[in-house]
């Protein structure tokens, strides 16, 4: 093995080791806004900059590799907030294979707010997923900051993320079948682990797509969050924020009905929650 491989695996694992350490704690110090895509009220960016006290510190770090403009969607993302007085903010743009900047991962890791736009979570996690800059995310959560994440950047979240895509009937774009391992799952960030989050969902009728991932997934409860709709997760505690309402499905206590065609359970449970209810985590 050449020096330069073995100095490569060297910094492999001082990165494997500090992404354990970060995930392996027992509580984040960070929060969580999570919100279901649509126009973000007045009320939802002004909570998010108050969640994050970034006005009296610290400083916003825009993630827009989920679109395909990610210039234009670090603009508009970044404008939300300096519109309402927040100059403290830059944008991390790279595509997969790019060289990860030490200076980004360390300025990941020390802001008070990260937002993550809109567009494809699966591109999303292809570009970002198992780098520093991975790393860096779960470490800011952990101590402290405040991950906002919209559409795209919502479904991020999660251990386990509904990439948006359908393996049988690619083709349905409004999920018209309830049908086994059909809706494709794949891994998120992670920064909660014990629930899966899908967005736009009131606005886009998508409860047979939940429904179907709550019933393959059973230890998990997925949250169907609408537009102008937020879920805020403080340690074990989610609080319905925006206009809108979330969803949850849960199938933890449920009978799945074995079929090679259809799927079918009995006793899953539904709740419609409004703005301002809350729900302990799982």
């Amino acid at each position: 093995m050449t020096g330069k491989n073995i100095l490569l695996y060297l910094l492999l694992g001082i990165v494997s080791l500090s992404f354990l350490k970060c995930t392996q704690q027992s509580a984040s110090k960070g929060k969580l806004y999570i919100i279901g895509g649509g126009k973000r009220p007045d009320a939802m960016v002004q909570q998010i900059i108050n969640l994050s006290k970034i006005k009296e510190k610290g400083y916003l770090v825009v993630l827009p590799m989920a679109s395909e403009e990610p210039d234009s969607a670090a603009y508009y993302a970044t404008k939300q907030f300096t519109d309402r007085g927040i100059n403290s903010a830059l944008s991390i743009i790279f595509q997969k294979g790019d060289t990860i900047k030490q200076w980004w991962v360390d300025t990941l890791k020390k802001a008070s707010l990260i937002y993550i736009s809109g567009g494809d979570q699966k591109k999303f996690m292809d570009i970002v997923g198992g780098t520093p800059i991975h790393e860096a995310l779960v470490c800011a959560y952990h101590n402290g900051a405040v991950i906002a994440g919209t559409s795209a950047g919502a479904a991020v979240m999660s251990k386990l993320m509904i990439t948006g895509r359908q393996l049988k009937f690619p083709d349905d774009e409004r999920y018209g079948h309830l049908v086994p391992n059909n809706i494709e799952i794949t891994e998120g960030l992670g920064l909660v682990k014990n629930i899966i989050v899908d967005q736009h969902f009131v606005k886009r009728e998508r409860l047979n797509r939940l429904i179907a991932v709550s019933i393959e997934n059973p230890d998990y409860l997925c949250a169907g969050i609408d537009e102008s709709t937020a879920l805020l997760i403080s340690g074990d505690s989610a609080t319905v924020c925006g206009i809108g309402q979330v969803v949850l499905v849960d199938a933890s206590k449920s009978k799945p009905n074995p079929n090679d065609s259809l799927l079918g359970a009995k006793g899953l449970k539904i709740d419609v929650l409004l703005p301002g209810e809350r729900f302990k985590l799982p």
